[in-house]
């Protein structure tokens, strides 16, 4: 049992561990794929086999959660990305990728732009994306498509079963179209007190 002061996490890896762990698990599997034979063959595998089995262990896990845990879980940046990868994530895509879109939201906002949630069509997200800044307006830059590129890893990451992520045009700083006036409405204006106001 641990001490009142032990941090119960001691022991475990720090996110930006797990990312290097991550990252070189990748460079060494793209390594043996590209390596010709027999025993490559086999470690890869035993990797699929592994993984498969890791997979079923996580859905009996969830399997036996309560409604509280299997969110707590699903929180879990790793664990949702573990849930996600075995395609056993309790959480609809469209809501994952909603949410990847809110956490963005403050930094955007930040820049002086805005970034919001429109929907799934078709497996495809659609996202509406503004910036601000310098007075170039909402379409300019490089600014726009940072954030569109930022967005789209971001709900790719959160929701990979999405085909794609597009922008939609952003209407929010566009000028209004001048009002239509009535030509009767312009003809009154030549009457008596138009002509008083000459």
């Amino acid at each position: 049992m641990a001490d009142a002061g032990q941090d119960p996490c001691a022991g475990r890896l720090a996110d930006p561990e797990v990312e290097a762990r991550l990252a070189r698990l990748d460079e060494l599997l793209a390594g043996l794929e590209a390596a010709p034979g027999p025993t490559v063959r086999s470690a890869l595998e035993a990797v699929r086999l592994l993984t498969e089995v890791y997979g079923e262990a996580l859905g009996r896990v969830l399997d036996r959660a309560d409604d509280g845990l299997a969110g707590d879980l699903a929180g879990d940046e790793l664990v949702g990305h573990l849930l996600v990868l075995h395609q056993i994530h309790p959480e609809p895509a469209e809501s994952r990728a909603a949410r990847a879109v809110e956490r963005l939201r403050p930094a955007v906002r930040e820049r002086g732009g805005d970034v919001e949630w429109v929907g799934v069509d078709d497996r495809v997200a659609r996202v509406r994306v503004s910036t601000g800044g310098g007075g170039c307006g909402s379409g300019c830059g490089s600014g726009k498509a940072d954030v569109t590129d930022a967005v789209r890893a971001a709900v790719l990451a959160a929701a990979p079963e999405l085909a794609a992520v597009e922008p939609v045009p952003d209407t929010s700083g566009k000028r209004l179209a001048p009002a239509f006036v009535p030509l009767e409405t312009l003809a009154r204006r030549s009457g008596p007190r138009a002509r008083e106001a000459r």
